[in-house]
Parts: structure tokens; sequence; C-alpha cells
């Protein structure tokens, strides 16, 4: 006996299955996804929408009456949102519930053509790139202004002299400037590493299909164009089945998070009373529930815990997709989706903050100079003046001042107290001789100011380096600013376009509009 033909056809997704899915299945995997999907990607994908139907109908694959309708609707849900979609969380992404309501308004021969050519596959691929692209650049922006303000920061202190710690010890004197100019560099650096990774991600995986793309005509470059895309992803099997974008964003994120989780630290522990080298603003700090005292340096604290989020991250992203298949899967391609945008989303607020913390940091010169002074720091430039001034070679020279401060410490004196006796009767305890070295030599080599402005060497902390090297710092910042600029415009212009596009091809159905006008005020 032959099936009936429903009055109304019906289309499904779920077809090949004969039950809906389980309840844990919905709980666990459907309703987060599509939840994700409607928070990170449901504006990206009615973009892809529209460039395909656009595709479509320029290529005639459908009809231009169609694809007008198509767009309709598109438009309509597009300005109405996600809400006027009926969830019921028995298909697993948004797409489901768009073409069901594609369906619902034109009907499944009309409605149902906008997938022609296309797989959910290299959809997801396309939608999470655009969103990763997008929290990239914005990751970008946070960026660029911080290294501004440590750059404004390090020529303001190029003359704060402060001390140089190695394994957590005095080691030289150095300018606060000079240690904000080394971590804007690393910031640099992963400038570099966040603009390789949004130039991974900013190409174009629409049009492979499920992963060999499709026998229809489809022209690739044009959507991509209409999307914004530098380039394609051109082999579909790689653009459906690797997620090197994800691991690069993910990779660069957790590396320049842990730089700056090693700034905080070292301000968290300079904001000590025992330091007191530095002093968070009130608006960057929290108190105690039980302690009146306390100001706590809760800034830093929140940005290293973000910092602990991206290092998770990155290991999620990376062993999400370690021993899967080379192909579309979901835990090796899609499951790293959320956790790698989110990460970076919390990470760029994070750096607003620690931009912010930084910016209104009251720094206190004297303590940070009285602590140069007497923490013997200069210890190594005051060998190397003995170097300069007697026959000693280096290691001797070393030998006499090891001692010299050992002494010192032991007499409970400060390294401001070194005289030429010391040295005196340390070489010829040593040696056999004395060194008699002018006590004006002694006294310059102890200063820390002048150890700083003695560092004229390429890369030296000297006020002479220094501002040269802020000069280049700035121009490169405004470069790598420019760059970007350029990929915003590159995709603003892209989505105008698009836009004045689907609305001159809307013109061509007064219809269209109609329909367009009917859904918006049903919605």
């Amino acid at each position: 006996m032959p099936m009936e033909t429903p009055s109304t056809p019906v289309v499904s997704l779920r077809e090949r299955l004969k039950s809906p899915p389980a309840t844990a299945m919905i709980e666990s995997y459907f309703a987060p996804a599509v939840a994700a999907s409607i928070r990170h990607v449901f504006d990206h994908e009615m973009r892809i929408h529209l460039a395909h139907a656009m595709m479509l109908g320029e290529q005639g694959i459908i009809e231009t009456d169609e694809m007008v309708q198509i767009l309709a609707v598109l438009t309509s849900l597009r300005a109405d949102g996600a809400g006027v979609l009926e969830i019921d969380n028995l298909q697993e992404d948004a797409y489901s519930y768009v073409e069901k309501y594609l369906v619902a308004q034109l009907g499944p021969e009309t409605g149902g053509r906008l997938h022609t050519g296309r797989s959910r596959n290299d959809l997801h691929t396309t939608s999470w790139r655009m969103a990763l692209r997008e929290k990239l650049m914005a990751l970008s922006s946070a960026v660029f202004v911080l290294r501004k303000t440590m750059l404004r920061l390090a020529r303001a202190h190029v003359c704060t002299i402060m001390p140089g710690y190695t394994h957590t010890q005095h080691a030289q004197p150095i300018s606060f400037g000079y240690y904000l100019l080394a971590a804007a560099d690393l910031l640099q650096r992963d400038s570099r590493r966040i603009e390789s990774a949004l130039a991974c991600c900013d190409r174009s995986p629409l049009g492979a299909g499920a992963l060999s793309t499709t026998g229809f005509p489809i022209n690739r470059e044009m959507t991509a164009r209409d999307l914004g895309f530098a380039e394609l992803v051109e082999v579909a099997y790689d653009a459906v089945a690797i997620r090197d974008d994800l691991q690069e964003a993910s990779t660069a994120l957790a590396v320049m998070m842990t730089g700056i989780s090693r700034v905080a630290t070292d301000l968290q522990t300079w904001n000590t009373m025992e330091f007191g080298f530095v002093e968070l603003d009130d608006a960057y700090s929290s108190v105690s529930s039980i302690m009146p005292q306390k100001k706590n340096p809760q800034a830093l604290e929140h940005v290293k815990g973000v910092a602990a989020m991206a290092t998770g991250n990155l290991i999620t992203v990376l062993s999400s997709a370690k021993n899967t298949a080379l192909a579309d899967v979901n835990d090796g391609v899609s499951s790293g989706n959320v956790p790698c945008v989110e990460a970076i989303d919390r990470a760029t607020r994070a750096i607003r903050v620690f931009d912010g913390a930084l910016a209104t940091l009251s720094v206190r010169p004297e303590v940070m100079l009285h602590a140069a002074k007497n923490g013997f720091g200069t210890a190594t430039e005051l060998a190397d003046v003995i170097v300069r001034l007697t026959p000693l070679s280096f290691r001797m020279s070393h030998n006499v001042v090891g001692r010299v401060v050992r002494k010192i410490i032991e007499e409970g004196r400060s390294a401001m107290e070194i005289g030429t006796s010391d040295l005196d009767d340390a070489a010829e305890h040593l040696f056999g001789y004395p060194l008699k070295i002018d006590p004006a030599e002694v006294r310059l080599a102890l200063d820390p100011t002048e150890n700083v402005r003695s560092r004229i060497v390429t890369g030296g902390p000297a006020p002479v380096r220094m501002l040269e090297m802020l000069d280049r710092r700035d121009a490169a910042l405004s470069k790598a600013v420019t760059r970007l600029n350029s990929v915003l415009t590159r995709i603003a212009d892209a989505e105008s376009g698009l836009i004045t596009r689907v609305a001159e091809a809307m013109t061509l159905d007064a219809g269209a509009n109609n329909i367009a006008g009917e859904i918006h005020g049903k919605s």
C-alpha cells in the first residue's frame, strides 16, 4: 500500500533516524551547542546565508525569484534576531532552525534551496572562523592600547632608577622604564603572533562542502569576497578537517597571557608594604571583609587568573584534536570553538583591566632608588672599575668585590659605605697588594644612576639608548595599528557591499519586499 503524501510537505534533517535525540544528548550536547551558536555566530551565519544565496542566484544555480524571496526572509530574520526562531533543542545547531524558518515562510520548494551546494561542515567552519577573526581583531586592539600605555610609561620613567633582579635577588641597577620596555617588546612579539593567527583564520572555507566541494558551479571567490576574507582555504578537505586556526590563536593567547601574568606578579610584589615601589589605584583594588587595613591588588590577581584560563584553553584545543582522524569530526574540528573564542573574550577584557591598572599606577621613584643604592646591585660596576684601573683580571676583581660585599653585610653596613680601604684590604689578603683606587672612582661606581647612564651599548638602559628604542617602538606600533585598520576596513566594506547588493537584488521583485514586511510584522 503506497504511503500517503502529507498535505503540507515537511522537511527534516533527521529523516535518516527513527527516533528523536536522547534527553541526555539534548542536555549535554544539542542545547548547549545551539545556545553557543546563537550567542557567538548567529550574526556571522546570517551574513553567510546572504552571501551564499546571492551567489546561488548570480551563478544561475537557483532562479532569481527564488533568490530574492530567500533574501527577503533572511533580511527580515537578520533584523528580528534569533529570538523569532522556534527552538525545541531537537536539532544540534542554529542553522537547522534557520532552515526550518525559511521553509515555514516560503515552503520547502523555495525555502529548502538555500543549502544547495553547501554542507554544515563548511558553513560552521566559516562562521566560527569569522567569530575567531572578530575576537582576534578586538584582542589586537586591546593589546595595542596596552603597548601604548607601556611605551608611554617607559618614556616617563627612563630615569626612574630601581634594582634589576635575577633569581629574585638584586642584580644590577636598571630603570623602571627599561623594565617596561622589555615587557612592551614581549607584547610587540605577541602582537605579531596574534597577527599571524588572524591571517590563518582570515581564509574562507565556504564552498568546501562536506569535504570535496560540490558538482554545482558555485563561485567560492565571490562568497569569500562578500564575507571580507583575505583568501580561500583552497583545498576543501583542509577547509573542513583542519583547525590550526584555533590552535594558533590559542597558542598566541596563552603565550601572551603568560608574559602579562609575569609582569602582574612583579607589580603585585612591588605593591607590597615590604617593597613599596608602586601602589595600585583604588579603582583596581579591593578590600577585606574583616581586616580594615587591607588594600588588595585585585586587578593583578584577576589578570593572573585569566592567564591560567588561557593556558587551560590551549590544552583543551590541542587535546580535543589529538588522536582524532584528519577529517571532519566533532571533537577534532568543532569542540574547541567555544572555549577558544570565550578565552579570547575573557583575555581581552582582562587586558583592558591590566591597562587601566598600569595607566593609574602610582610609582615611588625615591623608594626604588633607595633600594638600588643599598642592595649591592652596583657590585658589577665596581668590579669593572677595578679591571679598568688596575692590572687585575675580571675574575680576580670579582673575588675582591665578592669578599668586600660579604664583609660589609656581616658588619651591617650598606653598599654605599664601601670605601677604598675595603678594596685594599681584600686585594691584599687575596693577592698580596692594595689597589689604591681614587675614592671618587669608587663612589661613582657605587652610584646606581651613573651605572644606568653608562650602559650605552646597544640595548642597554642608558637614557640616550632608551629614547632611541622607544622612538622605534612607537613607529612599529603605529604600523601595526595601520595593518589592523586595513583588515577592519576590508571586512566592513565587504559587509556594506554585500548588504547593498542584497538590497538591490530585492528591488527586482516587489513581492519579496512584501514578504519581508509581512514576516517582520508577524514577528
